[in-house]
């Protein structure tokens, strides 16, 4: 059988040897390529057409998230599996909605990384059950606009309504009306309980 030939994508020159050297230990699998940015990760996906991609969602200029969006929109039948720090419902829940078939965190064992790459390669999903827990403890009506993203992420380095306002170009009013939906839904009684809620959610990154 030929070998499940990968792409690597994450920011971290280390981060990508260590996880090459994993699965070079797998004589099932291949490394075919490597990239530092989403950008890199389009090119390349494009030029290699990979089996698996494994994706950090912590990138340079456009995310992890938006290019599994991407490459998914030039290639359907692209598969994924996030590899990442980032343990939130709300990083889990948008990285599958963008098209991810598996979730894992770095410093995981061997052998469940290359358990994903197989049953991901099959066309099967992988979500350890940390991470299927997580995302079903989500609540659903829980979810932010884009716009609501932008206010909570100026909340989150301590600007006030007056300061958001002329920010984004919008009235305080509107400021003051998105932050109480924000509370809201972080069932929040604050804003820095919001921020707190929302961090560990990763509905924002700092």
């Amino acid at each position: 059988m030929k070998p499940i030939r990968i792409l690597i994508v994450d920011d971290h020159p280390i981060m990508r040897v260590g996880v090459a050297a994993l699965i070079a230990s797998s004589k099932e699998m291949e490394v075919v390529g490597q990239a530092g940015t989403g950008e890199e990760a389009l090119e390349q996906h494009k030029r290699l057409l990979p089996d698996v991609t494994l994706m950090d969602l912590r990138l340079p200029g456009i995310s992890g998230v938006e290019t599994i969006r991407r490459i998914r929109a030039q290639a359907p039948a692209a598969r994924f599996i996030v590899l990442t720090t980032y343990e939130g419902d709300e990083d889990i829940h948008q990285a599958m909605e963008a098209g991810a078939s598996g979730y894992l965190v770095k410093g995981l064992p061997q052998e469940m990384l290359v358990n994903a790459v197989r049953k991901v390669h099959t066309g099967g999903r992988y979500l350890p059950p940390p991470m299927s827990q997580a995302l079903a403890a989500r609540t659903p009506d829980s979810s932010l606009s884009a716009r609501e993203r932008e206010v909570l992420a100026l909340v989150a380095k301590g600007k006030s309504n007056k300061e958001i306002a002329a920010d984004l170009g919008i009235t305080e009013a509107t400021v003051k009306c998105h932050v109480s939906v924000i509370l809201m839904r972080l069932n929040a009684s604050d804003r820095t309980q919001a921020v707190v809620n929302a961090l560990q959610r990763g509905l924002i990154h700092l």
